[in-house]
């Protein structure tokens, strides 16, 4: 890989800026990105009591611009632009952290135990509330049931939502409390898992969690304030400095603009109204919050979803699942419904970010976007879909000629790799995770980790991007690794393409004159180490507008 020293047009240009650096960040292993892409290095960062970079470049070039300024010596370590993440779940990782993680269970056995066990030093819980599970992981060939959940806690309602959030299992308490019972027919978008004759069996899949949604205790402000604290404690810890929080309400915008105004947001969100109703019309009174507490926090997207989850079998495909014949999975909406939510949200001014898994989502949203593009006029809002998980070889082509980013996560794939194909079969797993084929198009990806999903460490994502590999090292030759990105593009997919994804490219992404200080320090140099150990990567210190947010 080529890696440029920082041009010296770059620090001409610094001549037109008149302040003086508060800060140098001296002796580095620097590696950013410049406006054409290519990656340079640089060994002084200045910065002024603003949190705005000054200047870039070597040391006896920074110092100009560094008068009186205190200096930090990195010591030789690795400096990196900030990461960003382009489709997470803040509250949803901060309640990870503060319930019921399933997320390492191998076993149905081992999750039975787990939840015993957490029942029993919970006993105050009137629920017993989690997320993890996957059944592929534990080779059971079915969903887990109700039946066995009681086993362990029979005095309390437990709901557990399966890893992608797509699919929720309850004990017969939590399943009588919703009023489910034999005759309760499946909601529209949604699917209650039956046994031969008819009984609910304890797995919701999709829109038929809402069920027991409705019965759950309301969360409190105070609950969440503790959400969002651990959040963002983890998302300093792991190197993200910017989050694209993929589905809001009004009470978790009162908390992102009390936080930004008390100086305790200590990542940047970009955050996604969820859906076009009641919060919809709330939020939007005043139109798209493009910055809010000095580029903190923006609200200017909005998040909808055409269908579900691949592992649930919830994701619309076109043809009938592989392993499941009589299935297509679900489309959550009938296009014209669909349509008039998008074109509500593009009328009013917002990006458009559409959740797409199957290819039959995928389809959907791309005949919408083609025609409400044409009627709305809203290109430059950069509309997105979501995971662009299994996309036709016909479909891939009309992301780039709508000009639609796809936003996608890379552990999905390592994730997936062991059910995937079984679900879709070997013809349409050639537009599966196909990050190469819409690279090669031209194509901006934006990527993330759909945390909690997946882990929120962007490493993960970027060793998973340039190995499709696992942690384990499997496949030895990469799963379909003729879709695998250079390191230098998932870079770039984590830095300037997410930040374009949120309007920001003008600010975040790079290391360069003008833009944000937002930077980490790493154990180990990203460009020159063996790619197998990326995911191995760990974060020293992670700044946000020259402040220092994590230090390990």
């Amino acid at each position: 890989m080529r890696i440029r020293p920082i041009s010296l047009f770059v620090l001409a240009a610094l001549g037109s800026l008149p302040a003086l650096a508060d800060t140098v960040i001296d002796n580095a292993n620097g590696y950013t990105l410049n406006a054409k892409g290519d990656l340079v290095q640089f060994t002084a960062l200045a910065f002024d009591d603003q949190g705005k970079i000054i200047a870039v470049g070597s040391g006896a070039d920074v110092a100009a611009k560094a008068k009186n300024a205190r200096r930090i010596d990195m010591q030789g370590r690795t400096v990196l632009p900030g990461l960003i993440d382009a489709h997470g779940h803040v509250f949803g990782l901060g309640q990870q952290l503060t319930q019921l993680d399933l997320f390492s269970s191998t076993s149905l056995e081992g999750a039975i135990k787990s939840i015993g066990d957490y029942a029993r030093a919970n006993a105050n819980h009137a629920w017993i509330r989690g997320r993890g599970w996957n059944q592929e992981n534990w080779k059971l060939g079915r969903f887990p049931l109700a039946s066995e959940l009681d086993a362990v806690v029979s005095d309390r309602p437990v709901w557990l939502e399966r890893v992608d959030g797509h699919a929720g299992w309850a004990n017969s308490r939590a399943l009588k409390l919703a009023g489910i019972t034999k005759s309760t027919p499946d909601p529209v978008g949604g699917k209650i898992m039956r046994d031969a004759n008819g009984e609910a069996t304890g797995v919701l899949v999709d829109a038929a969690q809402e069920l027991v949604a409705k019965v759950l205790p309301r969360q409190t402000e105070a609950e969440g304030r503790v959400m969002l604290d651990r959040a963002l404690q983890e998302i300093a810890r792991v190197g993200l400095t910017s989050v694209h929080d993929a589905g809001i309400g009004v009470a978790e915008d009162r908390l992102y603009r009390a936080y930004a105004d008390q100086g305790k947001l200590t990542a940047r969100v970009y955050a996604m109204i969820g859906g076009t109703d009641k919060d919809f019309d709330e939020l939007a009174k005043n139109g798209p919050l493009k910055d809010y507490g000095k580029g903190m926090y923006a609200l200017r997207s909005v998040k909808l979803y055409s269908d579900g989850a691949l592992g649930s079998r919830g994701a619309a495909l076109i043809k009938p699942y592989s392993d499941e014949p009589h299935s297509h999975g679900l489309l959550f909406f009938k296009t014209a419904q669909m349509d008039a939510m998008m074109a509500k949200a593009m009328r009013k001014g917002y990006q458009v970010n559409v959740h797409a898994i199957g290819d039959a989502g995928n389809h959907q949203i791309l005949d919408i976007y083609k025609k409400e593009l044409g009627v709305t006029k809203s290109a430059a809002q950069r509309h997105r879909i979501e995971h662009a998980q299994v996309v036709t070889l016909e479909d891939i082509p009309r992301f780039k000629t709508l000009g639609i980013i796809p936003s996608m996560q890379p552990t999905h794939a390592t994730s997936d790799k062991n059910m995937a194909e079984t679900r879709v079969g070997p013809e349409r797993i050639k537009g599966a995770y196909a990050w190469r084929s819409f690279l090669h198009q031209g194509s901006k990806i934006a990527c993330g980790s759909d945390f909690p999903v997946e882990a929120p460490n962007p490493f993960f994502g970027i060793h998973a991007a340039v190995t499709r590999q696992d942690a384990q090292g499997q496949p030895v030759a990469g799963w379909y690794p003729n879709q695998a990105m250079s390191l230098k593009e998932a870079f770039r997919c984590f830095t300037l393409d997410a930040a374009y994804a949120g309007h920001q490219e003008n600010s975040l992404g790079s290391l360069e004159a003008g833009k944000q200080a937002d930077f980490i320090v790493i154990d180990r140099d990203l460009f020159r180490m063996p790619t197998y150990d990326i995911h191995k990567t760990g974060v020293l210190e992670t700044w946000v507008a020259g402040k220092q947010v994590f230090k390990k």
